[in-house]
């Protein structure tokens, strides 16, 4: 059983901040690419990031670029996603996930996922 739990979701204003991270077991870390997506009210599950499990490689989707940047600690067996110049349309639950395949970035493909931390970015 692979289980991925989240923390650092919160309630910020624009321009704000803020940090999640993602843990899971040895094995997770070990074994598998790493990411976040993303679901706002109304939408359909969105990619945002994505890194390798060496940590050589990272994806974004391109409205988080030069804002977002993930990361991720094998050893604290820790994932991040550190959220700058936040907007409203940030706005979601972000959803840390793990794939055997690094480049997903369909949430179809995906092999496990969190539960989920909400973000609320006020205007």
């Amino acid at each position: 059983q692979v289980q991925l739990v989240e923390s650092g979701g919160g309630l910020v204003h624009t321009g704000d901040s803020l940090r999640l991270s993602c843990t899971a077991s040895e094995r997770v870390f070990n074994n598998y690419a790493m990411g976040w997506f993303r679901q706002a009210p109304g939408k359909e599950r969105e990619f945002v990031a994505s890194i390798s499990r060496n940590r050589g490689s990272v994806d974004y989707t391109d409205s988080v670029k030069g804002r977002f940047t993930i990361d991720r600690d094998n050893a604290k067996m820790t994932l991040w996603l550190q959220m700058a110049s936040l907007k409203p349309e940030d706005t979601a639950v972000y959803y840390c996930f793990a794939d055997r395949v690094y480049g997903i970035r369909r949430h179809s493909e995906v092999d496990y996922w969190g539960k989920g931390t909400l973000v609320t970015v006020s205007s």
